[in-house]
């Protein structure tokens, strides 16, 4: 995924009211971004770290400028849980999640569920099932190599690991949960359980009645964001 122009860097001072954030730019401008994720990011978030921005083209914005990166030791992050979604359409375009290769049809944002909530891409072919895939981005690592998801305590997270269930057990269909790590020093995806028990007791419970993980790499770039290869996905 390449952005529409290369992203500018400087160094975040704060975030604050949990969509924003102030960064210093290299000449010194300091500029309020939009920060387009609902977690923590427990361990992304320390003043002082690099940051990257994507400036919209919409002049009529609150904020002009959007957090898509901060750079966490060597390695740079992403945090913008909207490029997840659209990246991973552009993988299954391109056929390069091969668990779940072969289908005519790729749907974003379609309602489903008791709940009526959403599935980040609805994957359909009439000679097979349909396949529900859901798509959570992973950018916390407390321990060298290991991502945790989820970062918070996070309700929705539940819902949605429910609504794949039912999809399964009393649907007929394939549910796929798929962590898109966005940063490359994470190698193997384990439920932060410390952070929200109740989440990996579920992530467990789902697995058990059919509910598939995947986990995949992605790096992120000034220019874009790098697809990359599967990595596991560990639940001891």
């Amino acid at each position: 995924m390449d952005y529409a122009e290369s992203l500018s860097e400087g160094r975040l001072l704060r975030r604050y009211q949990r969509f924003l954030a102030d960064v210093e730019l290299g000449d010194g401008e300091v500029v309020t971004a939009h920060v387009p994720n609902t977690g923590s990011l427990l361990g992304c978030l320390e003043a002082g770290q690099g940051a990257r921005l994507s400036r919209a083209r919409d002049t009529t914005r609150r904020c002009p400028y959007t957090l898509e990166q901060i750079q966490v030791g060597k390695v740079w992050v992403g945090v913008n849980t909207h490029r997840a979604n659209a990246l991973v359409g552009e993988a299954l375009g391109r056929g390069a999640i091969g668990e779940v290769s072969g289908y005519a049809r790729h749907r974003p944002e379609v309602p489903y569920g008791q709940q009526r909530s959403r599935i980040d891409w609805l994957l359909d072919d009439q000679n097979a099932p349909a396949c529900y895939l859901e798509v959570k981005s992973v950018t916390t690592s407390l321990e060298s190599g290991v991502g945790l998801f989820p970062d918070a305590v996070s309700q929705r997270a539940l819902k949605h690991l429910k609504e794949l269930r039912d999809c399964v057990v009393h649907g007929g269909a394939r549910g796929v949960l798929l962590f898109c790590v966005q940063r490359p020093d994470i190698h193997v995806v384990h439920p932060a359980d410390a952070i929200d028990p109740a989440y990996g007791r579920l992530l467990r419970d789902v697995m058990r009645e059919g509910v598939e993980v995947l986990a995949y790499g992605v790096e992120p770039t000034r220019t874009g964001l790098l697809w990359g290869p599967r990595i596991g996905v560990h639940y001891p």
